[in-house]
């Protein structure tokens, strides 16, 4: 239904300040649909565009935020392989924040998945449209031309064109309908399925990246925020003159909170902002304001408190979930052997190197955003909310992101900066320190998990109960969301990957007094825990190997279709268990003090295994090795997935050890990384990725897979070493040196 076409070579460069010769090629795609729409007048929707130049460079406009997951690169390599493109001419280019170009938001693991088909698409089109204008320059027929190493070849006379001569006559061709499309066969990818060079290495490199906190604009002010120390809370009065008093120091205003339609959640908390002529005046003025707050309801919110009541309530009947199967009650009066455990997570927060940060400049009826953003069309529509500006007068620049983990799809930083561009009348960039970022984010919801089963006469699983309280992500939607939604539930619970006759879930309430937010991998955290956890203690108590086991309860070889199409495969999951058990050398002896544990997990349409190898000495424990094996699918460049494994590894290490978010009077009681600590260089273990590279299969997620197995194979370990079980995060909380 859908043609890649032409658009205007003015337009293009007027909104992309590309060069103004070369052949351009608009690309219209659906991330959703993975096909090509017709475009419809001032829509691009969505949007990706190839432009190749006269001296043969490539630019490739890419939809997606690159946060160091190599989502750039990747986007290349798809166009440049069906388009027979030679690596070193391809540049890329980010789009502004448009709707045109689709769903931009950078999260759930699905750039790849959703975008793959589109960009080879683009590639193979403007292959197409080179050959045919190669073919009419030597008057012959396409069929005697073929594409190879950015030239057309003449397959008769070896004679060859190089792409940037064909850009004035191949701009005059006909865009080749989609049904004449001929994609590469798997066998002859160039690029796809193998290890590239990342396109931004030289700038990653070379400190030259322009991240958020690089942006300069010729005046413009800086900017720091007190914001009330309890959720929600609002400025009751303040003195600024101590803050006045700091050189560079220009001005103190005070923010209200602004609350868009979609959530009170959303939007911005506000506070009192001092703005100087460079950050660290910035910051010093803010740290001598005098602030009376109005704490608000929130301030009797204490984390302590709320866990305790949240795990009495998991010990007593929550609402009955869909899905639910079979008769529990039956199988637990049927056995001898009931284990039961209660499994609890902490809030977290995402802590990404690059702290909040945005510039802004509100001139008139006019908006222009330079920002660190994964979503940047939401917070496009939210400066068009709050300052009633129209939305095409508003431009939403995206930088590189250093570190995102979901907290950069949110946008309040960016409300805050253009509220105060527009109070100052001039730009101004406004930086959060890290003691911002931890106090004040969008946190990772805690959880408590109750989980009772029962085993039969042969030591198979008979009944699984399974009861979770975690406040939902749509309370930051939708008011009064006490339980867990059902995507939440889809992420682990509903879809747990255990072939059980016997099956119940619940959902418990559990209120929101936090802002709740995405964080890598989200609910998957939860469900992996507690699923991996207790299926190793179900291996205990039945006596039997934890990977025996595992297999054992997957199950026969089955394929779940599900509402997706992408269908849940026993016999993959079982595939990837079985690798990372024998890189692993599962069963074989190891030193005295040390542990092995495994944990299994399905999530983003990927199959994951992980096994971890721990040392514990005078309560100290130190993680070893970590095996990790991945499916998902085709992949699309090797380097990048074993990138994103091995900082999920640490990043679950992380969460495993040290990760825990608390409140004491209603504020966050955490600073800095020395109170919220992460996995440091020299405790990082030896870390051993494999990929099971089937290309025939749909690419899948990468980014967040590797997380949810980390904390149960962890603590899977330790209990392999020392015979105690550690069911709370973070395990230094629980008495662990680490």
């Amino acid at each position: 239904m859908s043609n890649i076409q032409q658009i205007n070579r003015r337009d293009f460069v007027k909104l992309f300040g590309l060069a103004s010769t070369g052949i351009i090629l608009g690309c219209n795609i659906s991330s959703d649909k993975k096909d090509f729409i017709p475009q419809t007048e001032g829509t691009f929707a969505p949007n990706l565009f190839v432009q190749i130049q006269k001296d043969g460079t490539i630019t490739l406009i890419a939809s997606r935020s690159e946060m160091g997951q190599g989502i750039r690169t990747s986007l290349a390599s798809a166009i440049a392989d069906e388009l027979e493109a030679d690596w070193k001419y391809i540049t890329v280019q980010q789009a502004t924040g448009d709707s045109k170009y689709g769903n931009q938001n950078t999260d759930g693991s699905r750039s790849v998945r959703t975008i793959l088909e589109p960009m080879r698409k683009m590639g193979a089109s403007a292959k197409m449209m080179l050959i045919a204008a190669a073919a009419k320059k030597w008057n012959i027929a396409e069929a005697d031309c073929k594409a190879e190493n950015h030239h057309i070849i003449n397959i008769k006379t070896d004679a060859k064109i190089f792409f940037g001569d064909l850009v004035n006559v191949a701009a005059k061709e006909e865009i080749p309908a989609e049904s004449k499309l001929q994609l590469k066969k798997v066998e002859d990818f160039k690029y796809i399925g193998k290890n590239l060079k990342s396109v931004d290495l030289k700038d990653f490199t070379h400190g030259t990246a322009n991240y958020g906190i690089d942006v300069r604009i010729p005046n413009m002010k800086f900017a720091a925020i007190a914001r009330c120390p309890v959720t929600f809370g609002t400025v009751k009065s303040f003195d600024a003159a101590d803050a006045k008093s700091i050189s560079g120091v220009e001005k103190v205003i005070q923010l209200d909170r602004m609350i868009p339609p979609t959530g009170a959640f959303f939007g911005a908390l506000g506070g009192v902002a001092v703005v100087a002529n460079n950050t660290w005046s910035a910051f010093q003025g803010k740290l001598n304001l005098n602030i009376e707050w109005n704490y608000g309801e929130n301030e009797s919110f204490n984390t302590e408190e709320f866990t305790k009541k949240i795990t009495k309530r998991v010990h007593e009947k929550g609402k009955l979930i869909p899905g639910s199967t079979g008769d529990v009650n039956s199988a637990f009066n049927e056995s001898k052997n009931i284990v039961e455990a209660t499994y609890k997570v902490p809030f977290l927060v995402h802590a990404p190197m690059e702290v909040p940060n945005a510039t802004a400049w509100f001139r008139g009826d006019k908006i222009e955003v330079w920002a660190p953003l994964q979503d940047p069309q939401t917070a496009r529509a939210e400066l068009a909310h709050f300052f009633e500006v129209d939305i095409e007068n508003i431009t939403v620049n995206v930088t590189f992101i250093g570190g995102g983990f979901g907290r950069k799809s949110k946008s309040d930083f960016v409300v805050e900066a253009v509220a105060l561009s527009k109070k100052i009348n001039a730009p101004v960039q406004v930086v959060w320190t890290r003691e911002d970022d931890i106090k004040h984010s969008f946190y990772h919801a805690t959880s408590v998990q109750y989980l009772k089963g029962s085993l039969d006469g042969k030591g198979n699983v008979s009944g699984w109960l399974q009861r979770v309280a975690v406040p939902s992500i749509t309370s930051s939607f939708k008011p009064l969301s006490d339980y867990a939604s059902g995507f939440e539930l889809g992420q682990g619970f509903t879809n747990n990957p255990y072939n059980l006759d016997n099956f119940r879930l619940e959902n418990v309430k559990a209120e929101a007094n936090l802002r709740i937010g995405w964080l890598r991998s989200v609910v998957h955290i939860h469900s992996g825990f507690g699923n991996n956890s207790f299926v190793d203690e179900l291996a205990f108590a039945a006596k039997k190997d934890p990977v025996e086991f595992h297999l054992n309860l997957i199950g026969k070889d089955r394929i779940i279709q599900g509402k997706s199409e992408y269908p849940y495969d026993s016999k993959r999951m079982k595939n990837v268990l079985k690798k990372t058990a024998e890189n692993a050398n599962w069963g074989k002896k190891l030193p005295e003090n040390h542990g092995i544990g495994i944990a299994i997990h399905y999530s983003f349409y990927s199959y994951v295994a992980t096994a971890v190898e721990v040392s514990v000495r005078d309560g100290k424990v130190k993680v070893e090795n970590i095996w990790t094996t991945i499916d998902c699918g085709l992949v699309l460049n090797k380097d990048n997935v074993k990138n994103q494994l091995e900082g999920a590894a640490i990043f679950g290490m992380s969460i495993a050890l040290y990760g825990k978010v608390t409140t004491k009077d209603g504020a966050v009681e955490q600073n800095n990384f020395f109170d919220y600590q992460m996995t440091r260089m020299k405790d990082t273990p030896k870390i051993n990725i494999d990929i099971i590279d089937d290309m025939s299969k749909k690419p899948t997620g990468v980014g967040e897979p590797g997380v949810p197995p980390m904390a149960p194979a962890i603590c899977n370990a330790i209990f392999n070493a020392t015979g105690k079980r550690y069911r709370s995060l973070p395990l230094i909380d629980e008495g662990l040196l680490v």
